[in-house]
Order: structure tokens, then sequence, then C-alpha cells
């Protein structure tokens, strides 16, 4: 057995980027203290999730990698000892910027970056004004805890996102995340999307036998420009098997921090009774990169 202590830092956010930041060192220490070889943090957790409303002055919140927020993450990871996965707003050059999870290695250097290539566009989420598409392709992060598939919130509906990671080796998925409850859907619907949510990942780790860590913020967050009633992020951090099975998963509303084992072998056994792998007729799929299929 090949345990990975594996540490979910599902938290709120407010407008101090400060006191997000220490609430975030204090979290991860404290993660690492019981046990964790690897945090995992949820998407864009220095800050509150800006992409409510467009609004140009926002990218002053944007940074550049290597930057400030590596420094700082850098440094908790090589004083703790364990790898860390960020989420930030990174500057590359004036008028560019990309949605981007940052992996530091236990010795404080960066081991990677993913910029999110799935941007969405739609009411109190909208990315495509802030964030380019990533060209830095799906390729898994080498560490010195496991290669690690990073991708980012919206990529998580994507089975192809999670498929190129798994056949690159990939030991597991791993998702930040900020999503919530629209106000006016109804509650029934709220949970349906929720249940969605969790279910489309638990099948990305069935069809590619991977242990999948997905770490969502919580709490509500208004929208400034009064036009929504803000985003009730719905929490639900969770941890599956590569079977699917739910190994942890958190509130819907309240933060929690959680050190979950996660057997990195077992993948090996499963694909060997599921070997989805085998069975692809590779030479049948070459349609999939078409946007549509027109008679």
């Amino acid at each position: 057995m090949n345990e990975l202590k594996t540490g979910l830092l599902q938290m709120h956010c407010t407008a101090n980027r400060a006191d997000n930041m220490c609430r975030l060192a204090e979290g991860i220490t404290d993660l690492a203290k019981r046990g964790a070889q690897l945090v995992v943090l949820q998407e864009l957790h220095n800050t509150l999730y800006f992409c409510q409303t467009e609004n140009v002055d926002l990218f002053d919140l944007a940074e550049p990698i290597p930057g400030p927020s590596t420094q700082f993450y850098g440094d908790l990871a090589r004083q703790l000892g364990i790898v860390i996965v960020t989420s930030l707003f990174e500057r590359r050059a004036a008028g560019l910027y990309h949605n981007t999870a940052v992996v530091i290695e236990r010795d404080g250097t960066i081991a990677g970056k993913y910029r999110k290539m799935h941007i969405p566009d739609d009411p109190a989420y909208y990315e495509k004004f802030y964030f380019t598409p990533g060209d830095l392709g799906f390729h898994p992060i080498d560490t010195s805890v496991g290669r690690l598939g990073v991708l980012v919130c919206w990529d998580q509906w994507y089975p192809e996102a999670a498929r190129l990671m798994a056949m690159q080796g990939a030991q597991m998925l791993i998702y930040p995340t900020a999503i919530g409850y629209e106000s006016s859907d109804t509650p029934d619907e709220q949970q349906r999307q929720r249940e969605a949510w969790t279910v489309v990942q638990r099948g990305h780790a069935v069809a590619n036998g991977l242990p999948v860590v997905t770490v969502n913020r919580v709490g509500l967050e208004p929208d400034p420009s009064h036009q929504t009633n803000g985003i009730q992020f719905w929490g639900s951090s969770f941890v599956a098997g590569p079977q699917g099975e739910l190994f942890y998963q958190a509130s819907d509303n309240e933060e929690e921090s959680v050190v979950v084992n996660i057997d990195l072998e077992h993948s090996e056994h499963v694909r060997r009774w599921w070997p989805f792998l085998r069975d692809r007729r590779i030479d049948q799929y070459t349609d999939i990169t078409r946007r549509w299929i027109d008679k």
C-alpha cells in the first residue's frame, strides 16, 4: 500500500486578501501537523470570487508567477515539508491573464503549473472577461508525492481533460473549484446541480481508474453589481476512489479541514479488473476533435 495523506481546506473568502492568506496559512499548517503530505486549496483562494462582474480594475488582483503568492506558499511548503496545490490569478503580460494552478514542491520550488483550459461565461461567472484560455495543454505535474493531474473547476465537466491526464500517467486528478447555487433556482434544482457536479467527477474516477480530489469554497459572496443575489458556494469538497467510491465529502455550508488517506497503488488493481484503457478503440475516435458531427 502506498498511502498519500491528502489535506483538503474548504474555506470561505472575504474581501481582505491578507486575512484570507493568513487563514489559509493557519489551515495549511494545521493539516501538515495532522500528517498531510499534500494539501489542496480551492480555486482563486486568495480573494473573493471576483468574476461575478466585469470590472477592469479587478485585473489589479493578478500577479506574476513566480511572484508574491508563490513565494508565500513556497515558504510554507518548505517549512512544513509538504506539497501544496494553489490556484492563482496570473498576470502573464499587460492585458494577458490566466486562471492558473501552481503546484509547490516541499522544498518551496515550483513543481509546475496548469492554466485553466475551459473558461465559462455564464451569469455571475464572467470568466472569459478575465482569463485567457490555457495554452500549456493537459499535462500532469511530477512531484515528490506523485504525478498529479491538476485541472481547475470548469475543466471538471469534460471527460477529455481527465482522460488526457490519465493517459500521461497521472496518479490522481485534482480540481481546485469555485462553484455554487444560483439563488433564483428552486432548492430541488440546486441539489440536482450539486449532485451532477459530484457524479460527473466520480465518473472520471471510474472511467480512468484514478482517485479524484476536489476542493470547493463555501459561503455566500454578494454580487457587487446587485444584479443577482450573489453566489452561495456549495462546498461539498470530496475525495473519490478509482471506482468512484466516496472516501469523504464535506459539508455544503461549513468550513472544513480534513486529511484523507489515498492508496495510490489501488488504481493498479482496479485497472486490472476494469481494463478500460486496454479496450479503447483509438482507431475509431478521430471525430472526437470535431465541434459537432453533421450528417
